[in-house]
């Protein structure tokens, strides 16, 4: 599920390499955290939520076919201090 979140956000961003998944146990599931550039996080949470609800629900759907239980968290990092 890993490979397969990364490849979609990455086809989605203007800054491919900057996109980071890390996979978290918990509670009996796994949590994917997804970090990328500032400038994107816009196009990743679409317009009203779209775009990232789309994204969470196919990762339950796919990760209950293979019988896990899957989320996905978006976390923001704040711009580095000058």
């Amino acid at each position: 599920m890993q490979a397969w979140l990364e490849f979609v956000v990455k086809g989605l961003v203007d800054r491919p390499d900057a996109v980071t998944v890390t996979p978290v146990d918990r509670d009996g599931g796994t949590l994917y955290e997804l970090r990328l550039h500032p400038g994107d996080v816009g196009k990743i949470i679409g317009r009203e939520g779209a775009t990232i609800h789309a994204l969470r629900a196919l990762l339950q759907v796919g990760s209950a076919k293979q019988g896990k239980r899957c989320s996905l968290e978006l976390v923001e990092e704040p711009p580095p201090a000058p």
